[in-house]
C-alpha cells in the first residue's frame, strides 16, 4: 500500500461509531488493531487527532487516550510528543506482549511477578545508585497517589504502576520505563485477580508499606538494600497470588 493510500485510510471517516457491548477502550483498540493487521493503516501512518476520534467514535477522551496507550504497548503504534500517533514500522511483527484485557488467571499473574522481578529488582538498585532529587519526588509524589486512593476506597492499580514506572526512570536507562510501559499497567495482578482479604484497606496498606521501604533504600543511596526491598516485595506479592491458588477460592 502507497504512502498516500495509507494516509487517506488514517482520515477521520475510516473510523465508524462504536457501540459497546464491551470495554470501551477494548473495543477501539480492537478496532484500530484489525485496520493495522489488516493492512488498512500501514505503517508510518499518522493516526487521526484525539479530537477526531472522539467524534468519530463516539467516545471519551480517557477512551481515547487509553486505546492509544494499549496500542503503544503492544507495539502497533508510537506517539511524537505534538505531532500524534503512527502506525509503528514494526507493527506487523508480533510483539512480545500480555493481553490488552489483563491476567486471566492467578498463574498467569505468579509469571508475570517472576518476570518483573528479573527486571525491576536491577531497576531498583540503579535507580539507587542514580536517582537524581526529581526522581525522588517522583516516587514520593507516587506514593502519595496511592495513599489517596486507599482513602477512596480504590485498589489504586494505576496509582501502584505509577511508582514502578518512577523507579524505572530514576534508573537513568530509558529501556526499563519503556519495558514497563510495554507491558503495561496490567502488571498489577489486583485489577484482574481479587484477593479475598478480611480487610481491602489493610491489605493495601502492607503493600504500600513495602513501597515506602523500597522508597527509602533508594533514597538512602543503598543499592544493595533497594534490590533487596524489591525482591521482598515482588516476592511478597507472589507468594500473596500463590496462597490464593491453593485455596478453594483459587481453584475457581
Amino acid at each position: 500500500m502507497s504512502r498516500s493510500a495509507a494516509s487517506a485510510d488514517s482520515s477521520p471517516g475510516a473510523f465508524r461509531r462504536i457501540t459497546p457491548p464491551r470495554g470501551l477502550s477494548r473495543a477501539v483498540v480492537d478496532r484500530i488493531a484489525a485496520d493495522i493487521r489488516g493492512g488498512r493503516l500501514a505503517p508510518g501512518a499518522r493516526l487521526p487527532t484525539e479530537q477526531e476520534m472522539i467524534a468519530a467514535l463516539g467516545v471519551s477522551r480517557t477512551v481515547v487516550r487509553e486505546a492509544i496507550a494499549a496500542l503503544r504497548a503492544q507495539g502497533l503504534v508510537t506517539t511524537r510528543q505534538g505531532v500524534g500517533a503512527f502506525v509503528a514500522d514494526g507493527a506487523l511483527r508480533p510483539p512480545f506482549r500480555l493481553e490488552t484485557d489483563g491476567l486471566r488467571s492467578i498463574t498467569e499473574a505468579v509469571h508475570v511477578m517472576e518476570l518483573r522481578m528479573g527486571v525491576e529488582v536491577e531497576a531498583a538498585g540503579l535507580a539507587a545508585e542514580r536517582a537524581q532529587p526529581g526522581h525522588i519526588d517522583a516516587m514520593a509524589a507516587a506514593l502519595e497517589a496511592i495513599d489517596r486512593a486507599i482513602d477512596r476506597d480504590e485498589l489504586g492499580v494505576m496509582e501502584d504502576f505509577g511508582f514502578h514506572r518512577a523507579v524505572a526512570h530514576a534508573t537513568g536507562n530509558p529501556q526499563f520505563p519503556r519495558f514497563l510501559e510495554f507491558l503495561g499497567h496490567y502488571i498489577i495482578p489486583r485489577q484482574s485477580v481479587r484477593v479475598e482479604a478480611p480487610s481491602l484497606r489493610g491489605y493495601l496498606e502492607t503493600i504500600q508499606a513495602e513501597h515506602r521501604a523500597i522508597l527509602a533504600t533508594i533514597r538512602a543511596r543503598s543499592i544493595g538494600g533497594a534490590r533487596r526491598a524489591m525482591r521482598r516485595h515482588l516476592l511478597r506479592s507472589r507468594d500473596r497470588y500463590r496462597r490464593l491458588a491453593a485455596s478453594p477460592a483459587g481453584a475457581e
